[in-house]
């Protein structure tokens, strides 16, 4: 088969000349070949070259050969995640956190960088958390971080470092900045502390310490605290009592929005620890600040220093303490009121300083009488048949039961030594199912906004449970105190973005993490360069950003064109 012209005469006498494709078939009849026309192209002086072309470059490339002259393709170099880092890193530069560590570090003689390390470390507790090796392999490699094509673990550790030296200033113009931005309501402020854990046999050295827990250095005074180590051991939230911790706490608006997080040796108690957060706080707001706090935190003392000033308290009280200020507000007589749903409040006064609100939520004593059920079940199935016992296996008995705090909650030993369920502590323990007692110094408060705000004291244990699981606080694998106390500033930035994101959106950080996960960044390579080109929004990605008023990606990211020697 090929092309050939062929000349036609018209009748004038003048040629024209055509275009053909032609082949040669055997004529078995005549013994010969003869020509046969598989395709007239047309007239020469008329032909589409262009078409002629394409037909050309298609049957090349059908036998695997590229047309002379033509550009090669682009090439596929792959994608990295986007959606994720993009959202997050508007949300980090409308609450001006990136122009605050800009502004810091001019005053050093940082690179300018730094600012953009510690955003991808943020980004990575939020999107990906992982240590700060592999994070320093994620930024760039695995996702697109603006302003920063790839980093090291030693720069994410040198910024951590210098995060921990400018912490004090850094967090003060964050939270000045947050809250005037999104207009928070700090006149309940929510604290709680938790603990996280490392994988140590043994616990630090101790060093010098301040009054607040803090290294001791040559401008502060050594002797107003203790030589203590910073990871050691210590009653663990986390039923891990075996090995080193800290204990951080965390303050939260009533809006849920974390506002500062704490850091203290792992063997600090809570009772005092509200005092210093009152103190670091005194300068960050003008407003009355009513203190929200657990049951932890009830002691005379603190109650005397949270009163000082213009601020008050709610602070939940042991109904089993014992105290003569709980028996007494549980032995008043009145009806509840009933102020939201599974939620009934009844105010007595035992006090002409302090107002006491008991609360009442009848699901909740459902759940503690169930409870109680299958302990004395357990309890009962445990001490049967323990009169036949010795007195020496029963006191063993007793002793196992005693390592078991349910069980041993409702056991009694009679004068003889015999084992029996305690009926007078079920029947006191039945009288505070489903009740908590709170109480407060605001003498404005309506009973129910005192219940309900400290309801709201769920805030704070939702935001331990997203920093346990979401951001990946535990274990922790630092080694220098400096690196777990920044490493504790990361998570809760990483919070703050991801409860500004839930707050703006009504979904789960999980929903719009898992939806901006599909959104990627593609790199293609040709002879003129590279470009970086983001997959097409979904609806779904699309109402996400409108939610949180920020703009729609560009479509180009990046273009860097070839070096004359890569042409």
């Amino acid at each position: 088969m090929f092309v050939r012209t062929a000349t036609r005469r018209n009748k004038d006498g003048s040629a024209v000349r055509y275009v053909q494709l032609v082949q040669n078939e055997w004529d078995p009849a005549a013994k010969s070949s003869r020509m046969k026309v598989v395709h007239s192209f047309g007239r020469e002086d008329q032909l589409d070259r262009a078409a002629v072309e394409r037909l050309a470059g298609s049957l090349g490339r059908l036998l695997g050969q590229e047309p002379a002259g033509a550009a090669p393709e682009l090439c596929y170099a792959g994608s990295a995640a986007f959606g994720g880092t993009y959202l997050l890193d508007q949300l980090w530069q409308r609450l001006g956190i990136g122009a605050i560590l800009t502004g810091q570090l001019a005053r050093t003689r940082r690179d300018a960088c730094t600012e953009r390390v510690l955003f991808a470390l943020v980004a990575n507790r939020a999107l990906d958390p992982s240590s700060k090796l592999a994070a320093a392999h994620w930024a760039g490699r695995k996702a697109w971080i603006d302003g920063l094509p790839q980093t090291t673990d030693d720069a994410c550790y040198r910024a951590m470092d210098w995060l921990y030296q400018a912490r004090d200033a850094v967090e003060k113009e964050i939270f000045g900045q947050v809250a005037s931005l999104l207009n928070l309501e700090v006149d309940l402020l929510f604290f709680d502390t938790t603990s996280t854990y490392f994988e140590l046999d043994e616990e630090d050295e101790p060093v010098p310490r301040d009054k607040n827990g803090n290294p001791a250095d040559e401008t502060s005074k050594a002797s107003e605290g203790r030589p203590a180590p910073f990871r050691a051991y210590g009653k663990s939230k986390d039923h891990r009592d075996d090995l080193p911790q800290v204990v951080i706490g965390l303050a939260v608006t009533r809006g849920g929005i974390p506002v500062r997080a704490w850091c203290w040796p792992g063997n600090t108690s809570d009772s005092a620890l509200i005092r210093q957060v009152k103190d670091d706080m005194r300068d960050w707001t003008l407003a009355k600040i009513v203190w929200v706090a657990d049951r932890g935190f009830t002691s005379a003392e603190n109650r005397r220093y949270l009163r000082a000033g213009d601020h008050h308290y709610i602070i939940g009280e042991k109904l089993r303490s014992g105290s003569a200020e709980a028996d007494a507000a549980l032995s008043r007589q009145g009806r509840y009121q009933e102020v939201a749903e599974n939620l009934r409040v009844k105010e007595v006064r035992i006090s002409d300083s302090e107002r006491f609100v008991i609360c009442y939520n009848p699901e909740a004593a459902q759940r503690d009488a169930a409870v109680r059920e299958r302990m004395l079940t357990r309890l009962q199935e445990t001490i049967d048949g323990s009169d036949k016992l010795s007195a020496t296996k029963r006191a063993e008995l007793r002793g196992v039961i005693s390592t078991r705090p349910g069980l041993n909650r409702y056991l009694r030993v009679t004068p003889g030594g015999l084992l029996r369920a305690d009926a007078a502590r079920i029947k006191a323990e039945e009288n505070l199912d489903g009740k908590y007692l709170l109480r407060t110094t605001d003498p404005a408060m309506t009973t129910e906004d005192i219940a309900l705000g400290y309801k709201q004291l769920l805030e704070v244990e939702r935001g331990w449970r997203d920093l346990k699981q979401l951001i990946d606080l535990r274990p922790v694998y630092h080694r220098k105190e400096q690196r777990i106390r920044a490493h504790v500033i990361l998570c809760w930035l990483a919070l703050l973005l991801i409860r500004i994101a839930e707050t703006a959106t009504g979904a789960t950080w999980n929903t719009i993490a898992g939806e901006l996960d599909l959104l990627t960044l593609g790199t293609f390579t040709g002879p003129a360069g590279t470009f970086r080109q983001t997959a097409a929004l979904t609806s779904t990605q699309r109402d996400l950003l409108a939610k949180l008023g920020i703009s729609h990606p560009k479509k180009i990211i990046e273009v860097i064109p070839a070096t004359p020697d890569q042409r």
